[in-house]
């Protein structure tokens, strides 16, 4: 997998959203890429850009008031911003699929769900109602629906959550795409039925060789399934490692104060450390870090100066003034 050439590259990537009350910049520099058979975990609050990420490499993101206005997004070697949206629309679902955080407002609810599984397939694959069908009731079966010939004509508000996010994964795997993008794929599911769909997803994509974006804000699903982890904060990563080295070797004070709110069982009496203040205003971000504000750290020059994301050691870069003598490089974007 090291070895394999990228599947998709991101390049300093910057999504902006122009309303009335001034520019949001919701994804502001992104960069990183990702190999067939990895998984790469994005984590930080609500607002930091992880969704938006993914709506982007998608061509989703909502115009007006949003626009790409730089960067790149290359998979399998094309420039995914210079596609079409016919193009886009023969990639979606059949090279890239998206498995989506809400799935009752994701399927249709007037809908059945093989009419919906069905509409899927036969929009990426030249094979007969039968041929897709037959592909349908594999495919439920593979995701642990009980009995699929019987679920066939149900309706989403019918199945459970838990069963409604299996029915999302087995439609974005019914074309056996190249990359899929997971945004919160457990959220709102109970620790047995997560553990079910986390073990789904890494026995997926073994059989696939499937590289996974998995979006999420639990760090425990981080330490279960990635590989590789990009910490956001405020449209920006603030950190990039593999995913052993964040846990034990952390850098960025938000990273360590992601990790500090994590529960020990092993503790006898535990406090959890809470990150103080909230993120910023996306609309009116601080001169300088934009995580000065919420640091434990801060030194004056952040309050004024916008650090880059540098490299810390191997596989390892951060964005932090702390570090601003581990390199005399910023990592090129």
């Amino acid at each position: 997998m090291k070895n394999a050439a990228p599947l998709l590259e991101v390049s300093n990537l910057h999504t902006h959203f122009f309303t009335k009350s001034g520019t949001v910049k919701a994804v502001d520099g992104v960069n990183f890429e990702i190999s067939p058979g990895e998984t790469l975990g994005i984590v930080g609050e609500s607002g930091s850009g992880k969704s938006m990420t993914a709506m982007s490499i998608l061509g989703l993101v909502p115009s007006p008031p949003g626009r790409i206005v730089d960067g790149n997004i290359h998979f399998k070697g094309d420039n995914l911003l210079h596609k079409s949206p016919k193009q886009m629309r023969k990639i979606r679902g059949k090279e890239i699929a998206m498995i989506f955080q809400d799935p009752m407002s994701s399927l249709n609810p007037v809908f059945t769900i093989e009419k919906q599984m069905m509409e899927t397939i036969l929009a990426h694959e030249n094979i007969s109602k039968k041929q897709a069908k037959a592909r349908i009731l594999e495919l439920l079966d593979l995701v642990g629906i009980p009995e699929p010939q019987k679920r066939l004509k149900s309706f989403p508000h019918e199945f459970s959550g838990g069963m409604r996010q299996r029915v999302m994964i087995a439609m974005a795997l019914s074309c056996n795409p190249s990359l899929l993008i997971a945004d919160e794929p457990t959220t709102a599911l109970d620790v047995t039925i997560q553990a079910q769909i986390l073990e789904l997803l890494k026995r997926m994509q073994r059989e696939l060789d499937m590289a996974i974006i998995m979006i999420t804000h639990d760090l425990g699903v981080v330490a279960e399934v990635c590989d590789r982890v990009m910490v956001m904060y405020a449209g920006k990563p603030a950190e990039f490692s593999d995913t052993n080295n964040l846990f034990d070797n952390g850098k960025h004070p938000y990273t360590q104060g992601l990790m500090n709110s994590i529960p020990n069982i092993t503790a006898d009496k535990q406090q959890l450390k809470a990150i103080e203040g909230v993120p910023p205003d996306l609309h009116d971000l601080p001169d300088g870090c934009s995580f000065a504000p919420r640091c434990n750290h801060v030194m004056e020059t952040c309050l004024s100066t916008d650090p880059e994301l540098r490299k810390v050691g191997q596989n390892h870069q951060v964005r932090c003034l702390l570090y601003e003598n581990y390199s005399t490089k910023a990592v090129e974007t």
